[in-house]
């Protein structure tokens, strides 16, 4: 977003606002007020580095920041736009706070449908306490529920979104994949179909940091990248395993108290076999505070959209012998197809082939 097409996106924000809440009310209205509050909050990233006040570590993140925002457009083939080219300083840690649910004896997810987007897994909030309040609700209705603190989004490139104050402060390579990730979902996205979307960005966040980090000579922080993301997969493989065992209990005709118990059971040995990745890895491993708060049914569920169809998309890229452009092709093939035959193709075990292309 810039300050040239600031108007043109406060009206379209009025447009879809109005439709939103004769839709479906006070849930889309905060939303709109959200968003068009972080978009009037932008500056550009070059005024900021310019303005004498800015802290030098600030200055020196954002002209980084304006270096990988280059690379992603010139080296990946991501959008070319204003997206990632300001800075918005929103005075607080996260820029919304995303509910998760699941009921009791289920992995499956809760789902929520919105224009242009289509269903996700999720109901993201503006303000901490309304998602907390949505939480407690679903509490009540019998319902696994997490609430999970967001750094960054994407409105799919229908406004150009900055670059926030809760990003710095991260790593180079952390800030990298963000909007690797981030600049994904603005090339390829598939309306209700949040697995696809979210590993199609993940594996294309994956190549870009590994080939940023090369292309700036960083073989240290490569080689960091690399083994947290070692580590990080662990964990997820931990996960998934976890959540297959639990969708097994679940299918099964035990009753509810003994089901509650081997559900537990199940989470306690999830929580041992992480307990030795961290010995294993001197005392710290991603996913720590999933595990610190408790893990429950909703936290499997972002995992499993995330991570469920990543082995396929490097499976893809690997039949596209890496050429980004080749492997964006494919996957918009892949798109153009009905999501069971998608789901069949992508997701499919890790040791499948890759789709034909």
């Amino acid at each position: 977003m810039n300050s040239i097409s600031i108007c043109a996106k406060l009206r379209a924000a009025a447009v879809l606002c109005a439709l939103a809440v004769s839709a479906t009310g006070c849930y889309e209205w905060q939303a709109a007020q959200g968003q068009v509050s972080l978009m009037l909050a932008r500056e550009p990233i070059a005024q900021v580095i310019a303005r004498p006040t800015t802290p030098a570590a600030v200055r020196a993140q954002l002209q980084r920041v304006s270096a990988i925002r280059e690379f992603a457009s010139r080296d990946l083939g991501l959008p070319d736009n204003g997206s990632y080219r300001s800075f918005a300083d929103l005075g607080r840690d996260y820029v919304v706070w995303n509910v998760f649910a699941a009921p009791e004896f289920s992995v499956e997810a809760k789902q929520w449908c919105y224009p242009i987007v289509g269903c996700v897994a999720y109901r993201g909030y503006f303000h901490e306490q309304a998602a907390r309040s949505l939480a407690e609700h679903l509490k009540t209705q019998g319902m696994d529920v997490a609430v999970e603190g967001v750094a960054a989004y994407s409105t799919l490139g229908h406004f150009d979104d900055p670059i926030l104050n809760t990003m710095l402060g991260w790593s180079d390579a952390e800030l990298a994949g963000i909007i690797f990730h981030e600049l994904t979902h603005q090339l390829i996205y598939v309306p209700n179909d949040a697995s696809f979307n979210e590993a199609l960005a993940t594996v294309v966040e994956e190549e870009g940091v590994r080939r940023w980090l090369t292309a700036q000579d960083r073989a240290l922080d490569l080689a960091g990248y690399s083994l947290f993301e070692a580590h990080a997969a662990r964990v997820t493989d931990l996960l998934i395993a976890t959540r297959a065992r639990l969708a097994e209990l679940y299918a099964s005709p035990v009753d509810a108290p003994a089901m509650a118990a081997d559900k537990a059971m199940i989470f306690a040995d999830a929580k041992l076999a992480f307990a030795a990745l961290k010995t294993e890895w001197g005392g710290r491993a991603p996913y720590q505070e999933w595990f610190d708060r408790g893990l429950n049914n909703a936290y499997l569920v972002s995992i499993a959209t995330y991570e469920t169809c990543v082995p396929g998309f490097r499976r893809e890229l690997a039949a596209a012998g890496g050429d980004l452009p080749k492997f964006y092709a494919r996957v918009r093939k892949l798109a153009r197809l009905d999501q069971a035959e998608r789901d069949r193709l992508v997701c499919a075990a890790a040791d499948a082939p890759a789709a034909p292309p």
